[in-house]
């Protein structure tokens, strides 16, 4: 290669970012890290900062960046510290950056991400609300820019690999009759429902084959992960809400599977670790070593599939309707569920209340067309302070 790849990592202290530079670290050949950026976990960002020695580092405040700065520069490291949504899109869409790992959990992620993709970037995107949010606005940006958009979410990337080169003509047009999306089902899979009341955010977050963050697992738990990755897929894929298919597979060994209309069926399967889509997006269209162990069927030894259960799972209902409705239902959904999923978290709501919060929201709030990303904004505040009246008048 003529020169070291640089690539920003956005939410490096998160599990999708200490994958990516674990992944990275194995190949100092081909790539440097060129930002990083983190939210609370600043010092495991001041430890990376010190391994890693980028050229930039972004903090949420001013204060954190002096203390940051301080710390690195008595370390003997000469990385520059930025502030904030500003200091993330100057790193995302540097003139010397190759590659942007977009992986801020949530809506703080999309204003920097769509800075990748207008700068023309290598984006690999495990932000799925960038898209959930604004996905026409998102992917006309992508056609506009040229960016290259890759996904990392596992069940995204085995669609994508399992997809023809020319998927983009239509699935239609390439014989692709249905997307297969799997599911896990979470740590409630096989829970009684009566006791969904009484379960515990350490239980939600207790995922049985990945590891993540405490949002992403409630999601899982939720199933809402798999809502949001429907509407993701139907924006990647330019398919519709009733072409994809999910199904929930325990073993999380296939990470999705694509059904074409001569009766095959393609499937990518794995071990459950996230450094497996990460690399293949880092050195697309090469290969390289990540670091995940071979998978062993024979350990596997069988693969099991059922439908998802709504009565359990009640925000994949949610989620497909957004999808239907398309305007600003799925920034209202979102919006909805961030709010739903924190207060759980601290313990003002019940498992099950997630999805009263958000089926709420969508009742009241007016699903309008977005044409800009001020549309969604507005929507994805609307959202909130609904959901935080619902959650005045629930909380425990």
């Amino acid at each position: 290669m003529s020169h070291l790849q640089q690539i920003t990592v956005l939410g490096a202290t998160g599990s999708i970012g200490l994958s990516t530079l674990d992944v990275i670290a194995r190949h100092p050949e081909r790539y440097q890290v060129f930002a990083l950026s983190g939210f609370t976990r600043l010092l495991e960002l001041e430890a990376l900062c010190l391994r890693f020695r980028p050229r930039f580092a972004v903090v949420p405040t001013s204060a954190a960046a002096v203390a940051l700065q301080g710390a690195l520069h008595s370390g003997g490291v000469s990385t520059r510290v930025l502030v904030g949504e500003a200091g993330l899109c100057e790193v995302a869409g540097h003139p010397e950056v190759d590659a942007v790992m977009a992986a801020i959990v949530g809506a703080a992620g999309l204003k920097p991400t769509l800075a990748a993709v207008e700068a023309g970037k290598k984006v690999l995107l495990a932000n799925k609300e960038a898209l959930v949010m604004s996905g026409a606005l998102f992917m006309q940006a992508v056609r506009k820019s040229g960016a290259v958009l890759l996904p990392i979410d596992s069940e995204h990337n085995a669609i994508f690999q399992c997809l023809p080169g020319d998927y983009a003509r239509g699935l239609s047009q390439v014989g692709v009759r249905r997307i297969l999306l799997t599911a896990s089902g979470g740590p409630f899979r096989q829970t009684p429902l009566e006791q969904l009341r009484e379960v515990t955010p350490e239980q939600a977050c207790a995922h049985p084959n990945w590891s993540m963050g405490r949002k992403i697992s409630v999601d899982s738990a939720s199933m809402m992960n798999k809502g949001l990755e429907l509407i993701e897929a139907c924006w990647l894929f330019d398919a519709k809400p009733e072409q994809i298919e999910i199904l929930i597979h325990p073993q999380s060994v296939i990470h999705s599977l694509v059904d074409y209309v001569d009766g095959s069926v393609l499937a990518q399967l794995g071990n459950p670790d996230m450094r497996t889509p990460i690399s293949h997006a880092l050195a697309w269209p090469e290969r390289i070593d990540s670091g995940v162990a071979p998978l062993d069927l024979f350990a596997v030894a069988r693969l099991d599939f059922q439908a998802p259960d709504e009565s359990r799972f009640p925000c994949l209902r949610l989620a497909r309707a957004a999808a239907e409705a398309g305007g600003s239902a799925p920034a209202l959904l979102n919006a909805a569920n961030e709010v739903a999923v924190q207060a759980f978290l601290q313990g003002q709501i019940r498992f099950p209340q997630i999805a009263d919060m958000i089926d709420e929201v969508l009742n009241i709030a007016p699903v309008v067309v977005v044409e800009s990303l001020a549309a969604v904004f507005a929507a994805d505040t609307q959202a909130r302070e609904i959901a935080e009246q619902w959650l005045q008048r629930h909380a425990r």
